[in-house]
């Protein structure tokens, strides 16, 4: 490695299945550099196949952190995201010039380059009065009163996760204001320069790609793990695309069927809904995950090719 003192983050973003991973592996081995996961499922143990969770193989070429640290228990918000992988960086950073982070959830990004703004705090009263309404009603109904309240938000949030969801009604509620606007806070520093690199590809492709990785995972075993966690049904690690509607398909509500062609529509979804949040981003330099040389040439004129280079 050098001894230049700069340090330097490589942030790759993107919808699922776009190619993330592979392309962060090829970046952390060019550049010598450790993974960092800005994903808020792989963070948790115990959800290998329905999170995606990179290979054996991949795991083992390279240093992966927040990959399966946390129990399906934990509560793990934004804000305690950006204190613990800024400290994960400081320790990352001594040892090396650069570091890559990768993922798609686009709030764990942005608490990571930018910092989070402080929100102000529900009482409890209605953080139990919304929680009361989500077993009685479902997110849907709490999603819906957050598309009056804030549309913006609205379009952006998966409105798969009722933490999210009630998290925004709450600030709405309280404050009077949308969750939104009150999310606009400055820009914290950061002490490492950053350059963002995001994959993407035209969308039937993207969905054909969506489409077949649900059936593998289905081949992998998504039912058995899924059926494995069920009695942590209600924690908020596994209120997302793939564990639901297994769920659900648990229950006897749907077929196993529908359930495989409703985690196939939600993730397709879901991919939307991440590419119009980091479409927001003019930071992000968009290029197909096969772009490799055109990717690196990009990065290394953002960070100067002599200081990078290991």
């Amino acid at each position: 490695m050098t001894m230049n003192t700069k340090r330097r983050l490589i942030v790759v973003v993107g919808a699922t299945a776009s190619g993330k991973t592979d392309l962060s592996i090829v970046l952390a081995r060019r550049y010598n550099a450790p993974i960092l996961s800005t994903d808020s499922r792989q963070v948790y143990r115990g959800l290998p196949i329905g999170t995606a969770y990179p290979s054996d193989e991949q795991l083992q070429i390279v240093n992966h952190h927040f990959i399966g640290e946390l129990d399906l228990t934990q509560e793990f918000n934004c804000g305690e995201y950006e204190k613990a992988a800024l400290a994960r960086l400081d320790e990352l950073f001594a040892n090396h010039d650069t570091v890559v982070a990768v993922g798609g959830s686009g709030l764990y990004v942005r608490a990571l380059c930018e910092g989070m703004d402080d929100l102000p705090e529900a009482d409890e009263q209605l953080r139990e009065t919304l929680a009361a309404r989500l077993a009685s009603e479902g997110v849907a109904s709490l999603a819906e009163e957050l598309r009056h309240l804030d549309p913006e938000y609205y379009e952006q949030v998966d409105r798969n996760n009722p933490a999210r969801v009630m998290r925004a009604l709450e600030v709405c509620l309280t404050s009077g204001a949308k969750y939104s606007a009150l999310r606009k806070g400055g820009r914290k520093v950061r002490d490492f320069e950053i350059v963002k690199v995001g994959v993407d590809m035209p969308r039937e492709v993207l969905y054909e790609r969506i489409n077949r990785r649900v059936d593998i995972m289905m081949e992998a075993g998504l039912e058995c793990e899924a059926r494995a966690v069920l009695p942590y049904r209600e924690c908020n690690s596994l209120r997302t695309v793939g564990y639901s509607e297994m769920f659900d398909y648990f229950d006897g509500n749907i077929s196993r069927d529908e359930a495989v062609e409703l985690i196939k529509r939600n993730t397709r979804r879901y991919a939307k809904r991440q590419l119009t949040w980091f479409r927001r981003d003019a930071e992000i330099r968009w290029f197909h995950p096969s772009q490799t040389d055109e990717i690196i040439e990009y990065i290394d004129s953002r960070f100067g090719e002599s200081d990078i280079k290991s």
